[in-house]
């Protein structure tokens, strides 16, 4: 069985087009949505992605109206595949039951996950130059230098309640004793 699936982003756009593709390529069930595509909340997706079977085909219109990105789409679509569901995009003339299609796809996945190794080194390159000039990643703290040293004076004595002292600087207790234990 043949389900379709035709997303538009807004409201004053048609979903004509596409459902009229869908019933031509011989779609048994349209599930048509209007969502913006970077919403993750995709009901009606979701509903086509339930209905499949094994041996089903998902339609769509054009690559870009079944995932928000390039990681999205090959995670659906791998989905499928695991499912013995097929997958077809009308525009791309992509076929994952053929080989060539599922060759483009895969390709798609390689790129994909290229991508994702390039921003993770770049990120990490970037935490490396910040560290050598000096820059330290994270939240602030919640106590100056100032704070810090005054409350490390009054952890030093025990006779001060670590909970009235916390409340004082408007910080948990465990960020005192951890303020202590670094200064060690």
């Amino acid at each position: 069985m043949k389900i379709g699936y035709a997303r538009v982003s807004t409201d004053d756009q048609s979903l004509n087009l596409q459902v009229d593709a869908l019933t031509t390529s011989g779609c048994e069930s349209i599930y048509q949505e209007h969502a913006s595509g970077k919403s993750a909340a995709r009901p009606e997706l979701e509903n086509a992605l339930k209905a499949l079977r094994s041996e089903d085909v998902l339609v769509v219109w054009r690559l870009d109206r079944l995932g928000r990105s390039l990681n999205d789409l090959v995670r659906i679509v791998a989905d499928l595949e695991a499912r013995g569901v097929g997958f077809v995009s009308l525009t791309e003339q992509i076929n994952t039951d053929s080989p060539s299609g599922k060759l483009v796809f895969h390709l798609f996945a390689s790129l994909a996950e290229f991508e994702r190794n390039l921003i993770r080194e770049r990120t990490l390159a970037g935490l490396k130059a910040a560290r050598s000039r000096g820059k330290r990643g994270g939240r602030p703290g919640k106590l100056s230098s100032k704070d810090q040293a005054m409350a490390q004076a009054l952890m030093q004595d025990r006779s001060n309640n670590v909970s009235n002292i916390a409340r004082r600087f408007g910080v948990s207790r465990s960020t005192l004793y951890r303020l202590v234990r670094n200064k060690r």
